[in-house]
């Protein structure tokens, strides 16, 4: 696992222009974004498709096919796609924060303290992108992968759409919800939503490892 680690390493130092450019944009995207959230989701985001582009780098020209004739088992494969998009993610995420927070407080729009406890908010997110875009990739080549990210992703806004109009007709504030709860409950719940977004990835992990393990080179 530790050659592959390297190996995916080595592949992101190769993409050192392309990566710094993004950083470029993030930062000038964050003085002009009143909205932090979005500056650390799109950088957690770009970091988790990074595994996405390793993985299509590993099938170019049949490469598992040779991977596999090496001493590397398609777990061990499997298990370093989601550490090292782990990696990436927790990367990106924390670059997005630092940037976010220094830019929000620059401007004197943002509060760092509110700025940490958003960043900290957005983490379960961070990590919940992997549950969902690394078996696709798995499971399907590069174009058809594309298609059904985009699909599960519009499932998800239809969903969250669907359950604030459901909400709305049923009578209930969600604002207001959530502005009654405790103070400290606000803690206990990103670190409940934590807590299911790692479960969430181990199941996916397992989902994973069953997929490669059927599929043929």
């Amino acid at each position: 696992m530790k050659g592959l680690l390297i190996k995916d390493l080595r592949l992101m130092k190769n993409m050192g222009n392309s990566l710094a450019l993004i950083l470029l944009m993030a930062v000038g995207m964050s003085f002009y974004i009143k909205d932090i959230s979005f500056i650390v989701v799109y950088m957690a985001i770009i970091g988790t498709t990074l595994t996405s582009s390793t993985i299509s780098y590993d099938e170019f020209d049949n490469g598992n096919a040779f991977l596999f004739s090496l001493p590397v088992s398609r777990k061990d494969y499997v298990l370093e796609k989601y550490l090292f998009s782990l990696l990436m993610c927790g990367v990106g995420w924390l670059l997005g924060s630092i940037i976010a927070i220094v830019a929000g407080a620059a401007r004197h729009a943002l509060v760092p303290a509110e700025g940490l406890m958003t960043a900290v908010a957005l983490l379960p997110v961070a990590i919940g992108l992997n549950v969902v875009l690394i078996p696709l990739r798995l499971k399907f080549e590069a174009e058809k992968s594309r298609i059904a990210q985009i699909m599960v992703m519009g499932g998800f806004f239809l969903v969250c759409v669907l359950g604030a109009k459901l909400a709305e007709r049923l009578g209930i504030d969600l604002n207001a919800l959530g502005e009654r709860m405790p103070a400290m409950s606000e803690g206990a719940g990103i670190a409940a939503v934590l807590a299911v977004s790692v479960v969430l990835l181990f199941i996916s992990c397992h989902i994973s490892i069953r997929i490669m393990e059927r599929k043929e080179f």
